[in-house]
């Protein structure tokens, strides 16, 4: 049987990239050093307290959101983590999620409230997103090292770009479903398209958005993990680093470490979502 000729489909993208590197450096230089200023405040900022007074923080922060009983497991478990030293890399770990979260919203807000509020620009979006969404995530470190390098930046940068879809259908799917007499009652009153979005559509929405950052973030610090295996560094890094080393003790304790932030992060944005669906009623 004849064969098909072959599409040179990986040249082609090898000669795009080398183009982009080649003729774009101080795009990426610039992209690379306000990450990495970003990144380092940020850092600063979860290592700056002692650990005893993150904890004792992050306690009262859940037993506001939630309950004592949660609370007391937030003490517990971080007192855990700083008693397996691994304090240190945790705080790194919060803090590249935290940025890639804060990245990550700031995109995803704008961009599903376009969606939203333009049909055609949903079209658009939503096939970047099932691609975005489908792609496997070991597949997003090739561009973020080919582009960054080695380290901490471009490990950030797969890590937000792959936390995004979820908080751009969320909220387009929050502010689509908000009740369209609502919406003409504001209009009625005088209300513009603007103060309409702000003072009605977005309140009323909060819950779903929300739920999307609760995505962001989980998304997020899966990927962190993952994103180890480029020199990121914090948990990924360790629990790389066990898993190639074979040490079992290591891994063991870093991937409970990851368990532990994962809960905690879920539960006080699960807590804010709550919150807000309970306004909304």
């Amino acid at each position: 049987m004849p064969e098909l000729p072959r599409v040179p489909l990986g040249r082609w993208i090898d000669s795009f990239v080398d183009l982009l590197r080649d003729n774009l450096p101080w795009l990426f230089t610039g992209i690379r050093t306000f990450f990495a200023t970003l990144l380092d405040a940020v850092e600063w900022l979860v290592h700056w307290p002692h650990p005893l007074v993150f904890i004792v923080l992050a306690a009262v922060l859940v037993f506001w959101l939630r309950s004592w009983q949660f609370s007391l497991f937030t003490v517990l478990s971080f007192g855990l983590i700083w008693s397996m030293d691994h304090w240190d890399v945790t705080m790194d770990t919060l803090a590249l999620i935290l940025v890639a979260t804060i990245v990550s919203v700031a995109i995803a807000l704008p961009v599903g409230i376009a969606a939203a509020r333009n049909r055609t620009v949903s079209q658009l979006v939503r096939p970047v997103l099932d691609f975005m969404q489908t792609l496997p995530v070991f597949v997003y470190l090739i561009p973020a090292v080919f582009f960054f390098g080695i380290g901490k930046v471009p490990g950030l940068i797969a890590t937000l770009v792959f936390a995004i879809p979820p908080g751009v259908r969320l909220t387009e799917l929050g502010i689509r479903q908000v009740d369209k007499e609502v919406v003409e009652a504001a209009d009625a009153f005088g209300s513009t398209r603007n103060q309409t979005l702000v003072r009605v559509q977005v309140p009323l929405a909060m819950a779903s958005i929300m739920q999307g950052v609760n995505q962001v973030i989980m998304l997020a610090l899966s990927m962190v993990v993952v994103a180890g295996m480029i020199g990121a560094g914090g948990l990924g890094g360790e629990v790389f680093r066990g898993i190639t080393t074979l040490n079992l003790p290591l891994g063991f304790e870093t991937g409970l470490a990851v368990v532990i932030l994962a809960i905690f992060l879920d539960r006080v944005t699960s807590s804010f979502r709550d919150r807000a669906a309970a306004a909304e009623a």
